[in-house]
């Protein structure tokens, strides 16, 4: 998850207590001033218990700057990497096989939850939710800008429990979603039938299409390919092959989320690893702007928007490359 409306001119710095309202999109990119204070609550809106029962490697957690300082010294003596290579040998495999491991079974059951409507979670959770959902409302306004998604064919690669998949059918786009995990496309397939009801008119939305799948396996053409909040599972190293990959499969637009890489960030990052929560946690990377910036440069794109989406425990950069 590493993570919003039309983003731009300004940035303003957050309330601790309330969603980050952004202005709308530029369509000349620009950078944004950041702040390192705009997300960081004081540790009497949030408890530990909050934290560590929250955070998990697609959290990105995001504590008082007085805790990161003390904290910050014995990040040494921790060895998440150990962690991980302990949870690979388990599932008897890599970043990829721990991910499937993990959103079909304990990650499943969490992230229902925050992507759902159920009071059943935590401060923390339903913060991240309302973060989640300005990035879903703020890629709508990015498409619905260009005109009416009556027919425009979209992939949406990484579509967890269809927060996104199903408002795009119901603006009349034609969609085809996948995720590595069974469960969470299973769950998808659910509200989708819940969701897209015929109007009184008669007419539905035509229903997604969904498939079990890693965004390695996708093919096709799209007339617009979106992946959100899922490169916080894929190094620098592999993000450009993936990033590549999806430019392949779109015609007009690729519209990309991630949580941004910046030495604050970096080392907020590695705080929450000292919390892992009940759960395993996943291994999650930052990438930095001007990495995801060349690797689209390198096939021949170009970053048309972008803007940054934060709450107090949820943090995105989401960007709208184009063909040069």
């Amino acid at each position: 998850m590493a993570f919003s409306s039309s983003l731009w001119s300004s940035l303003f710095i957050p309330n601790p207590n309330r969603t980050t309202i952004l202005p709308r999109f530029s369509h000349k990119p620009h950078k944004l001033p950041l702040s390192p204070a705009f997300a960081i609550p004081p540790l009497s809106t949030a408890t530990a218990a909050d934290v560590s029962g929250a955070i998990d490697g697609t959290t990105v957690a995001v504590v008082s700057g007085g805790f990161v300082a003390a904290l910050a010294a014995v990040l040494s003596l921790t060895d998440p990497e150990r962690r991980r290579q302990l949870q690979a040998e388990e599932v008897g495999g890599g970043d990829k096989e721990v991910v499937r491991e993990y959103f079909n079974n304990s990650g499943f059951q969490r992230w229902k939850k925050i992507y759902g409507d159920t009071d059943e979670v935590n401060r923390v959770q339903r913060d991240i939710r309302l973060g989640h959902a300005k990035t879903v409302e703020n890629t709508l306004n990015m498409l619905k800008d260009e005109g009416s998604l009556q027919g425009v064919t979209v992939c949406d690669a990484g579509c967890g429990t269809g927060s996104l998949s199903i408002p795009l059918a119901k603006e009349g786009a034609v969609v085809f979603a996948s995720d590595i995990s069974a469960a969470m496309v299973a769950e998808a397939e659910k509200q989708s039938k819940e969701q897209l009801v015929a109007s009184e008119n008669g007419s539905a939305p035509v229903m997604p299409k969904f498939a079990v799948k890693d965004l390695e396996s996708l093919d096709g053409k799209y007339d617009t390919v979106i992946c959100l909040d899922v490169l916080i599972h894929y190094p620098q190293s592999k993000a450009d092959g993936m990033i590549a990959h999806l430019a392949s499969l779109a015609n007009n637009r690729l519209i990309l989320s991630f949580a941004p890489k910046t030495f604050y960030y970096d080392l907020l990052k590695r705080v929450g690893e000292l919390f892992p929560g009940p759960s395993k946690a996943t291994r999650a990377y930052l990438h930095a702007e001007a990495d995801v910036e060349r690797a689209l440069k390198k096939v021949g794109w170009t970053i048309r928007k972008k803007g940054l989406i934060t709450t107090q425990f949820y943090f995105a950069r989401l960007i709208e490359a184009v063909p040069m």
